[in-house]
């Protein structure tokens, strides 16, 4: 069995961008975890799937990729989940809200992968750029500089991207265009 999860990942630039804050962070505040994966944002949470059933799942987010319209995603400023996480906002849009639960449905129906916590809380698409790893502490110290700081880019999202955790960190397993963009 592996850890998978799905995301929506940013094209490099704005990777780039948010590495550079996600290791200020690890400079300055001894928050290193969201350095653990590529800047992205969650649409399936980590879930366990075995091994030798990959080519099944990756079939699968084919399909549901091939289906769907690129999404139009907007970033502006940061925001948080005090008192630990620090994230890149993303502007919620109903377009990224119905990829993400028709994504949550369809792997649900199709693969048999339900995410218990997703189905409690409403979706919060977010980057994030400190951790869980970032004391009390030091949100406190961080927080304030980060709250006004401005921040605005907009990208096209389209492809589904499966990542997965080989044991350190979060890894770029296979990526799936949406329509017709292969």
């Amino acid at each position: 069995m592996s850890r998978f999860f799905v995301a929506l990942l940013p094209p490099q630039d704005i990777q780039d961008y948010a590495n550079q804050i996600k290791q200020y962070f690890a400079d300055r505040y001894a928050s290193s975890g969201a350095l653990k994966s590529p800047p992205h944002i969650t649409l399936q949470p980590p879930f366990e799937w075995a091994d030798d059933n990959l080519p099944l799942l990756e079939a699968s987010l084919k399909e549901f990729a091939s289906r769907q319209q690129p999404v139009a995603i907007t970033l502006k400023g940061f925001d948080a989940f005090a008192p630990r996480v620090i994230y890149i906002n993303v502007v919620i849009s109903q377009e990224l809200l119905t990829l993400q639960a028709d994504l949550m449905a369809y792997v649900e129906s199709n693969l048999g992968i339900v995410d218990k916590v997703s189905k409690t809380r409403p979706f919060a698409p977010h980057i994030t750029v400190a951790f869980r790893d970032l004391t009390k502490q030091n949100f406190r110290v961080a927080w304030p500089e980060f709250e006004k700081r401005q921040l605005h880019f907009e990208f096209t999202a389209d492809k589904l991207t499966l990542l997965l955790h080989d044991g350190k960190r979060w890894n770029i397993e296979s990526e799936f265009g949406f329509l017709s963009n292969e």
